[in-house]
């Protein structure tokens, strides 16, 4: 869900702004693999994060490195790319992102 709320949340003031140059944020998330990849591919659990925040980060990683690759890239399509950059950032993500253990004090 995070996927796809940010595609919507990150194309909707562009559209709103010229929607002669950029298309509408539906069009975004059901054009492509992205509604499969949100789905099915980024929840993965065995590459993906198992941290709760650390996945909500995936999902929203995974969410920008497509608009990002749709736009700039050579690919119409980034959502497989976008998935397999953010597997390589999940681990540091999720060491980042632990909840802390009732009772442990803040580290420095």
């Amino acid at each position: 869900m995070a996927t796809l709320g940010t595609v919507i949340l990150l194309t909707l003031p562009f559209w709103l702004y010229d929607p002669d140059l950029h298309p509408f944020p539906l069009q975004h998330v059901f054009s492509g693999a992205l509604v499969l990849g949100a789905f099915f591919i980024a929840t993965d659990p065995v590459s993906g994060c198992t941290t709760p925040r650390g996945r909500l980060v995936f999902g929203i990683g995974v969410a920008v490195l497509t608009l990002l690759i749709r736009r700039w890239g050579a690919f119409p399509d980034g959502v497989a790319f976008a998935v397999l950059l953010m597997n390589c950032a999940a681990p540091w993500i999720d060491l980042h992102t632990r909840p802390r253990i009732y009772g442990e004090g803040r580290s420095p």
